[in-house]
């Protein structure tokens, strides 16, 4: 008899941390589709990429050969605005559903970030150079338009000068005193954000949604993703950890505001964190180690 062959199907959580294992080569739309699995278990990443690459498909048709980077910039904005019709949520802008970019797909409406996903992924495949840049308070693109460059509006479409940036920066500087002379130069927060930099963003815009409405196995999960995704960011342990202890998870939790305390020994909440850890250990009956 013939041993029968089986293959285990990896977790929705084990298939996220396969896409953003590695820096080379991250599978950055992938990745953001993923997110999705914890509340849809039944989506299928590689069809939603389908979907995406149709959109682009229909895009490339209409661009003639030899249209420069600005002709191809205003057959973007066209298709992507007006003839698809993607826009900013602003009627629920907080709803879960705008941070996964099937339900994105197929209402039409989104955040800065989950559009600007998708926007940069059209643009990228009809040859324009896309990145997308983690801007204070508003998920932005920026493009390669002959040896300058053009920052989106994900929302809008509308090209950003200079001037209209600094003031979109200025409540932010003013916020945490980056003004005068601590001013930072604005190039430095139109830098390209690297992939990772980005999930991490789409995820902590749901982390905060779930965290407001005391939606902890939620929240769990999103933490869960975090600390795949950034395995040396002490504060998602700790953020883990506190959502463990929520859900009644005492040795995981106490697990986790360990590791925080242990690498973060010094950090403000740290106080408050070991007394969370006694009640803990009391409600454990037993020490912790």
């Amino acid at each position: 008899m013939s041993d029968t062959l089986r293959f285990e199907v990896p977790t929705a959580l084990q298939y996220f941390a396969s896409l953003v294992a590695e820096d080379e080569g991250f599978a950055l739309l992938e990745a953001a589709i993923a997110v999705a699995q914890d509340e849809y278990p039944r989506l299928d990443p590689q069809g939603v990429l389908a979907q995406v690459d149709a959109l682009a498909d229909r895009l490339k048709r209409r661009i003639p050969a030899d249209a420069v980077v600005l002709q191809k910039l205003r057959f973007l904005n066209r298709y992507f605005f007006q003839d698809l019709g993607f826009a900013g949520n602003v009627n629920n802008y907080y709803d879960p559903r705008n941070s996964y970019l099937h339900e994105v797909l197929a209402m039409r409406r989104g955040i800065p970030i989950t559009l600007a996903l998708l926007y940069a992924e059209l643009a990228t495949q009809i040859g324009l150079s896309a990145r997308g840049v983690s801007f204070p308070g508003h998920f932005l693109v920026k493009l390669r338009a002959g040896k300058g460059e053009v920052v989106i509006d994900p929302l809008t479409g509308q090209s950003l000068s200079r001037a209209e940036l600094e003031e979109r920066l200025l409540p932010y500087r003013r916020s945490r005193g980056l003004t005068g002379d601590f001013e930072v130069p604005l190039g430095l927060f139109l830098q390209a954000a690297p992939p990772r930099d980005v999930i991490a963003r789409l995820l902590r815009n749901l982390k905060e949604i779930h965290r407001t409405a005391e939606d902890w196995p939620r929240l769990l999960a999103v933490c869960e993703r975090l600390v795949v995704l950034l395995p040396q960011a002490w504060e998602e342990r700790r953020d883990r950890g506190l959502a463990r202890a929520e859900l009644g998870q005492d040795e995981a939790a106490a697990q986790d505001l360990l590791a925080y305390l242990k690498h973060m020994p010094q950090a403000d909440d740290a106080q408050a964190l070991r007394e969370r850890l006694r009640g803990l250990a009391d409600g454990r009956h037993g020490p912790l180690h």
